[in-house]
């Protein structure tokens, strides 16, 4: 669902524009957070983000880049890809998955001419922030009600890949009938964009499902959405307190233990570059459900050519090699290679920027409806007591200055019976 140049009018594009840099902005924030996260399969938990978290999100983007060229078909005529909302926000939570998604959107826009350069921000709107945020809350939804187990993880994963499609063709539809170049009306771009996704919302919810169960039989701390219902955190029991009931921990993923981050990452690479550079010759050449909704709908003409139609990688394709599938299949590698070095260096960066200022302070508590009463300030200096003069094991005074009970002393002229105060 790469939307062109021409299907909306500039004015609600740019507003689009503002509500994709909006999102952008509160991500790499919520980025910063995500990638420091204890527990995040790197060893990390100090606040400050572990380096080796910026490869893993590189890879997701790659991944969904590579796995977007796969257009399958879905009705006769018509075929779709993966959006990856679902995917990377399941893999790498909602702020991350935003950021990979922008990142794959706008070299794809850029790089292959696949979606328009004016229209950049309705697309980053629609596949990375619609799909991320509805994916996401109906993850979690349903994670929060369904029991403990592996098995309600892939329930949830296909659910939200499902429904994230479909919203994203709603969205499209309000923008649309918004802002719409051409005069069709808005319940017959609406009816026709949510039939024909709620079909390749299907094959979503199976490639999302297929990938997160193959990242949780090896590696199911990497899975950021599922982490806090797989990995049992160590609990200790305070004396006098009760004894805590232990849930049951997920079976091992292998006899051996957990595969090295470093054989996921090759692994996930090396499946990138298979899927971009061989199987995508064999993806369906039918338009997909919006290029099928616009020319049936009579929409499809408005369409611009775009700005980079001329340049070496346009439609995943190099011009200057006449093997096509030669050219797709480079075209594809070199797509990926650029994604995962983009998406790394970006997400580098926002590691490398907390570090630099630290982890954020703890926040109060909010009941509901307070208003938020920011960082909670830090505890008072501790200030020392002055030491308290030790009491002498005497339990009378010194005697003073220049005074002596000596038989020698002056004023105790040769009586040896007279008495004095110190005698007592």
């Amino acid at each position: 669902m790469h939307v062109p140049d021409g299907f909306i009018d500039l004015p609600v594009s740019a507003a689009a524009g503002a509500v994709a840099v909006a999102a952008v902005a509160v991500s790499l924030r919520g980025a910063r957070r995500e990638l420091a996260a204890p527990g995040n399969g790197f060893g990390t938990g100090n606040g400050f983000g572990d380096e080796r978290a910026a490869p893993l999100a590189g890879l997701v983007a790659a991944f969904v880049f590579a796995v977007q060229m796969l257009n399958f078909p879905v009705a006769a005529g018509t075929s779709g890809h993966l959006l990856g909302g679902a995917l990377t926000a399941i893999l790498v939570g909602p702020f991350t998955g935003v950021l990979c998604l922008t990142v794959v959107l706008l070299l794809q826009g850029v790089l292959f001419a696949d979606g328009g350069l004016t229209a950049l921000g309705v697309n980053i709107t629609l596949i990375g922030v619609v799909t991320v945020a509805v994916a996401w809350g109906v993850f979690r939804a349903l994670l929060s009600v369904l029991p403990r187990r592996r098995s309600a993880v892939t329930v949830a994963t296909f659910t939200a890949a499902l429904v994230s499609v479909p919203a994203s063709a709603v969205a499209f539809s309000l923008l649309y009938g918004i802002g719409g170049t051409t005069d069709v009306p808005f319940g017959t771009v609406l009816a026709a964009m949510t039939g024909v996704h709620v079909l390749i919302g299907v094959g979503e919810a199976v490639i999302t499902t297929a990938t997160v169960g193959a990242v949780l039989a090896v590696r199911p701390d990497l899975v950021h959405g599922a982490r806090d219902r797989l990995c049992v955190p160590l609990t200790i029991r305070r004396p006098g307190a009760p004894h805590p009931v232990p849930e049951p921990a997920p079976a091992a993923a292998s006899p051996r233990g957990p595969r090295p981050i470093r054989a996921v990452l090759l692994t996930g690479g090396a499946v990138a570059l298979v899927l971009a550079g061989v199987v995508s010759f064999h993806a369906s050449q039918s338009p997909d459900g919006l290029e099928r909704v616009a020319t049936d709908k009579g929409f499809g003409d408005s369409a611009e050519e775009h700005t980079t139609a001329d340049w070496p990688f346009a439609d995943y394709d190099i011009t200057a090699i006449a093997d096509d599938r030669l050219a797709g299949g480079l075209a594809g590698v070199a797509g990926v290679g650029v994604t995962v070095v983009a998406g790394t260096l970006l997400l580098r960066a926002v590691t490398r920027r907390r570090a630099a200022h630290g982890p954020e302070a703890p926040r109060r508590p909010k009941s509901p409806g307070a208003p938020d009463t920011g960082p909670v300030p830090p505890p008072p200096a501790r200030t020392e007591r002055p030491a308290e003069p030790t009491p002498s094991p005497f339990p009378y005074p010194a005697p003073p200055p220049g005074s002596s009970d000596s038989s020698g002393s002056s004023g105790s002229s040769g009586s040896s019976g007279s008495s004095s105060a110190w005698d007592d």
